[in-house]
């Protein structure tokens, strides 16, 4: 299994950033995916996450009106649409994957990591 981030970059406050992580070795529409991120100095927290199931979603409260998590199951891509970013947004952004699960939750380990696109939100 393999995901790949892409998609980061700087951005001024207030603009928006598509995330896109690219899936190999899985049928997406099969998994929970999870986007995860780390700022510098801070401990690691969930961001969005889409289910299998029924495609529902789970935001982190602050990023719920901002964020837009979708997937194409036929591209084996999932996307992080950011919008209204502000410099607390600034970290790493990953995707993960915990197998055996049908619904979000931010508590999983996760099983697959992509490697990380860097968002910067600065003026």
């Amino acid at each position: 299994v393999q995901l790949q981030a892409s998609g980061g970059g700087l951005v001024q406050p207030g603009g928006s950033l598509r995330l896109s992580c690219a899936v190999s070795g899985i049928i997406l529409d099969y998994y929970v995916i999870t986007w995860v991120r780390q700022a510098p100095g801070k401990e690691r927290e969930g961001v969005s996450c889409i289910s299998r199931t029924d495609g529902s979603t789970l935001y982190k409260d602050s990023m719920k009106g901002r964020f837009t998590i979708s997937r194409d199951n036929a591209k084996n891509t999932v996307y992080l649409q950011m919008n209204s970013l502000k410099p607390e947004d600034t970290a790493v952004y990953y995707c993960a994957v915990e197998i055996g699960v049908s619904t979000c939750d931010f508590g999983y380990e996760y099983d697959y990591w992509g490697q990380g696109t860097l968002v910067t939100v600065s003026s």
